[in-house]
């Protein structure tokens, strides 16, 4: 029998759950839709904060971090989305707050081809993050979710993206 298929989403939020994620934070975006429909299938095991701002949604999972000691995870889309939710990250980062902040992109093919509110989120956060990953491939998304957990809980603890 062939191995089921499942999605990029579907494969981020159960990595999310395999690392003991409950909550999450977010605004829906179009850029990450996958994972808004995976979070829609998984709402027992995961919760979704809707969130109207992506400032206010990256402050609710910093200071869910601060309290609990568990990354908070927050989801927002590309360009102002991400630029908005800036300040989370800032936070988490001179506090030194487990923080996960996931963020969409515009499609592979657009890449580098100034597509709308497309960033290079690596270079635009290496400020305010100890890491900043960009997934290309979902059968690495446990790997990569694994690693955001380590990276933002380990040492001094502080934010990913």
């Amino acid at each position: 029998m062939p191995e089921k298929q499942i999605t990029g989403g579907q494969a981020l939020i159960e990595a999310l759950i395999a690392n003991g994620a409950d909550t999450a934070f977010g605004v829906p975006g179009e850029s990450y839709l996958a994972a808004l429909d995976a979070f829609h299938d998984a709402e027992e095991q995961l919760k979704f904060i809707t969130c109207r701002h992506e400032a206010g949604a990256a402050n609710m999972a910093e200071a869910y971090g601060k309290m609990t000691g568990k990354p908070g995870i927050c989801f927002v889309t590309r360009g102002p989305g991400a630029t908005h939710a800036t300040i989370g990250l800032h936070t988490a980062f001179q506090d030194s707050t487990p923080m996960i902040m996931f963020i969409g992109q515009v499609a592979a093919d657009q890449v580098e081809r100034e597509a709308f509110q497309e960033i290079d989120y690596r270079r635009f956060l290496s400020e305010v993050t100890k890491w900043t990953a960009e997934i290309n491939d979902a059968s690495r998304m446990a790997e990569y979710v694994g690693r955001a957990f380590r990276v933002a809980t380990s040492g001094r603890p502080g934010p990913v993206a």
